[in-house]
């Protein structure tokens, strides 16, 4: 399992427009085979931060997210607007916190 995790920073005049934009991919991205989990949440709005947490099934699996025509069009949008300090892990096990 991968998991991606960090955070994502951009002109604070962008955030609603960068929420709008995570909302419409979203739904379609948490269907994709091998999303086990995708959010970006809004951490900081006077700041424009915001916090990324994702769990993928395998690296075949972000690869295959990462190639979309959706998600490419997504990054090529904000890939200049954007800073990102996100780190990529891989997770050989894994167990549930709470219960």
């Amino acid at each position: 399992m991968l998991v991606i995790m960090g955070y994502i920073e951009l002109d604070p005049a962008d955030v609603d427009a960068f929420i709008s934009d995570i909302r419409a991919i979203s739904s379609s991205t948490k269907a994709e085979k091998g999303c086990l989990f995708y959010s970006i949440a809004l951490d900081d709005g006077p700041a424009g931060r915001f916090a990324v947490a994702q769990r993928w099934q395998d690296r075949q699996a972000l690869a295959a997210h990462l190639e979309k025509r959706e998600t490419l069009a997504f990054l090529t949008a904000w890939k200049d607007k954007m800073r990102s300090d996100l780190h990529e892990y891989e997770v050989l096990s894994g167990r549930p916190l709470i219960g």
